[in-house]
């Protein structure tokens, strides 16, 4: 994990996690396991992640993610850790979601966001202030066959998303005992998450569609400006642009 500014203890964050990924292993890592130090990094932080909220639905493997940690992307459990908790408190939401996991593949740099808003309306009926992330090398881990736009395959994913909330991937790692062997473990790649600086939001009970926009806008600026001061120091080109869709 880098860290590019302070978060202050005094203030609420909602730090959007790009890209999703196949399992969101950035995301995992960086903000619940403690593991990369981000307590160290932020002092007086504490930082929860998200997951899709059918999770939660599951007895024994709901247990395991609220152990772990992980909350359901929803309104009233976000609101609750931003509102209910006091202060110094991070909320990671992996914005992209399952739509984004479907485009996942080695040198992709394809976000789902342009019309993904509700975690900026969230931020500001509670004040919370906005804070970029990218998870340098998250999608290198796995390889996914990627079905095209309008092909039966696309469209039985497409179903399923709408039905369950995600989509099935077709996906593969390296295998158990060898490297060149497939199989379902992740690719030995590394993936540095980079955490950007904050978005100012101020508390607006019910704000406006316009005002949600310019706080939008304000994130997406933030979120480009991230990958463009860091994509040559971990493993992308000067050539490589980010996609916003």
């Amino acid at each position: 994990m880098v860290k590019t500014h302070d978060l202050s203890p005094s203030h609420n964050y909602i730090i959007g996690s790009h890209p999703h990924g196949i399992l969101c292993v950035g995301a995992f890592c960086n903000f619940i396991t403690g593991s990369t130090g981000f307590e160290e990094l932020f002092p007086g932080i504490r930082s929860f992640l998200t997951a899709l909220a059918g999770n939660f639905r599951l007895p024994v493997f709901r247990e395991y993610l609220m152990s772990g940690g992980l909350f359901p992307v929803t309104r009233r459990a976000i609101g609750y850790l931003l509102s209910q908790r006091g202060t110094g408190n991070a909320v990671a939401i992996v914005i992209g979601g399952a739509a984004e996991s479907l485009s996942c593949r080695p040198g992709v740099t394809t976000l789902i966001l342009k019309n993904r808003k509700g975690f900026v309306r969230m931020a500001l009926r509670h004040g919370a202030f906005l804070v970029p992330s990218f998870s340098f090398g998250e999608n290198d881990l796995f390889r996914q066959v990627v079905f095209e736009e309008g092909s039966w395959m696309r469209s039985i994913q497409r179903r399923f998303q709408k039905m369950i909330g995600f989509a099935p991937c077709l996906f593969y790692g390296r295998g158990l005992t060898s490297c060149r062997s497939r199989g379902f473990l992740p690719y030995a790649r590394p993936i540095t998450t980079v955490v950007g600086e904050p978005v100012a939001v101020p508390k607006v009970e019910n704000p406006s569609r316009e005002l949600v926009d310019r706080y939008h806008e304000l994130y997406i600026r933030a979120l480009l400006k991230l990958f463009e001061e860091n994509k040559t120091k971990y493993g992308l080109s000067e050539s490589d642009e980010l996609h916003i869709l």
